[in-house]
């Protein structure tokens, strides 16, 4: 089956399955600790990487300016960071979140799997907190 006519959720597991072996186990741990913080998360490949995004109701807003959008996996060997393209909207207390960018963009880096089972609680209060400043 061609990937574009694949479900978002079938593209994401294909993609995943052909990174560095070295993070595909962070990945998809991140992948469904992300996936199970609320029900009303999806998943889809945007910006060449998994990437997850509100599908609940929300209020009109201009899709430029990627109200949906909740984190985008940004992968490289032996590290793996989430960019939350609005993640500075959040406040957040747990010091997951990293960077000042002028774009509103924070990250969270991950080095390993122990780190990501460390985050686990921080990544998930961070999600749900940006969830709840969506405007429905």
């Amino acid at each position: 089956m061609p990937k574009s006519i694949l479900p978002p959720h079938q593209q994401v597991t294909e993609h995943i399955q052909k990174l560095d072996p070295a993070i595909i186990d962070m990945v998809e741990k991140l992948r469904h600790i992300i996936l199970d913080t609320d029900g009303q998360i999806a998943e889809q490949i945007k910006w060449n990487n998994p990437s997850f995004y509100y599908n609940g109701e929300m209020a009109a807003f201009d899709p430029k300016e990627y109200k949906r959008d909740i984190a985008v996996f940004n992968l490289h060997k032996n590290r793996v960071m989430l960019v939350f393209p609005s993640g500075a909207k959040v406040n957040d207390t747990t010091g997951l979140l990293e960077g000042d960018y002028k774009d509103g963009r924070r990250l969270a880096m991950f080095t390993d799997i122990s780190d990501v089972e460390a985050k686990i609680v921080a990544l998930q209060m961070v999600i749900r907190k940006w969830i709840s400043l969506i405007k429905k």
